[in-house]
Parts: structure tokens; C-alpha cells; sequence
């Protein structure tokens, strides 16, 4: 089935060249170039990804992400025309999988795009279920629950409790997890894992300031806790 990719951003001729590559690699584009706009197109398309501009009239990408978070949970790849961590981190809290900086290579981007979705959709090879304590991950489904509650995850945030469900006691380094959710290496991006770890102790740990699953191996990454 041909996924359907919402390009929001206000300068028309960059959502012309990214829809040009988008469609050349068999994707369906729709565009928005507002926040407001991106709301009602969203609604309307129910895409499966979403390339977000932050800087915006009417309505910026934060505010468009408060609003569609509430609503759905497709994954967004931001666009910043800054190298501004703070602007990063706010993103990626606010539940951002990816992030690119303008100027890019289209073709990166599209290679973003195929890893942003090839993660949200699973694999036939990664169809397990894994369980350590009270935290319980369905490859298959796409489902995590911790006790009796079901959690809503980011494809970003899914795919690195997997990783460290997958092997409790192991440290990942920073670089690890992004090889695992990208599959590649972008060592001025490994920061980011910081703010999708915070994401995910917010929704999984009784307590994220004094997290009982996610542990911190200072100076190195981030483990899983043994039962």
C-alpha cells in the first residue's frame, strides 16, 4: 500500500523539490504551509509520516505537534533551519522521531523518511514478545504495557525499549541506540537519546527521577535493569 507523506513547511518551493523526491520514490505527498492548515490536512489524510517545518506563520511545528500529539501518533521528522539543540530537544520532547537541518540533501531526507517508516511498521524478522519485570514489548503489534496499562510510544522511543529490553544488563551507548534507530551514525545527533530516554522513563517509571527500569551507566549509555 502507498504510504502517504505530509510535507508541511511555508516556503513553497522547498515542499515542491521534497514532494518531487518523495513521489519520485513512490510515496503519496500531501502539503500544508501552516500549522493550522497541517491540522485540517492531517485530519483529513491520515498520512503515515510527517516532514514538520518548526518555524512557521499561523501556527509553528510546536503547536501543530501539542495538537496532533493529542489527536494521533504519526511519526514526525522536523525540519530546523537552525543548529539549536535547545530547539532539538524541545521538538523531540513534544514527541519528534527525527530531525533535519536546513540546508539538507534531499536524498537524506528521503532516506530518513524510509527509516522513520520501516521503524513504525515493524518487521516480520522482529515479531517477539519481550518481558522483563513489569514492562511487556510486542514486537508484532507494535504494543508496549507496563503492568495493565497500554502506552502510546513514538516509533523512536519503541525502538530503543526494544533494544534494551532486548539484552537487560547490557549498556548501549549513545551511538548504539542511534545506529538501531536510524542505521546510521550521526555522532553530533547521539544527544538526541538523552531526550527520547526522558520521553520514555516519563511514560514507563513510576518515578522518572529515580528510574527502577531505565538505568544511567554515567560516562557510557543506558541499560535496562536486570529483575
Amino acid at each position: 500500500m502507498t504510504k502517504t507523506i505530509l510535507v508541511v513547511d511555508d516556503e513553497k518551493r522547498l515542499v515542491s523539490l521534497v514532494e518531487s523526491y518523495l513521489t519520485q520514490e513512490g510515496y503519496r505527498v500531501v502539503s500544508a504551509h501552516d500549522g493550522k492548515e497541517a491540522l485540517t490536512v492531517a485530519r483529513r489524510e491520515h498520512p503515515d509520516l510527517i516532514i514538520l517545518d518548526l518555524m512557521m506563520p499561523e501556527m509553528d511545528g510546536y503547536g501543530f505537534m501539542r495538537a496532533h500529539r493529542a489527536e494521533q501518533n504519526t511519526p514526525i521528522i522536523l525540519l530546523t533551519a537552525r543548529v539549536d539543540d535547545e530547539e532539538r530537544v524541545i521538538g523531540l520532547e513534544l514527541g519528534a522521531d527525527d530531525y533535519v537541518t536546513k540546508p539538507f540533501r534531499p536524498r537524506e531526507l528521503v532516506a530518513r523518511v524510509r527509516a522513520v517508516l520501516r521503524r513504525a511498521g515493524g518487521t516480520e524478522s522482529a515479531a517477539k514478545v519481550l518481558q522483563v519485570a513489569d514492562v511487556r514489548l510486542d514486537r508484532e503489534a507494535r504494543q508496549v504495557k507496563v503492568r495493565d496499562q497500554f502506552l502510546e510510544l513514538t516509533p523512536s522511543e519503541f525502538d530503543i525499549l526494544a533494544a534494551l529490553l532486548s539484552a537487560p544488563g547490557r549498556v548501549f551507548s549513545r551511538l548504539d541506540l542511534l545506529d538501531i534507530i536510524q542505521g546510521v551514525r550521526y555522532e553530533g545527533y547521539e544527544r538526541t537519546i538523552d531526550t527520547h530516554i526522558k520521553n520514555l522513563r516519563a511514560k514507563i517509571e513510576d518515578d522518572p527521577r529515580n528510574p527502577r527500569y531505565i538505568e544511567t551507566v554515567y560516562g557510557v549509555g543506558y541499560r535496562f535493569a536486570r529483575e
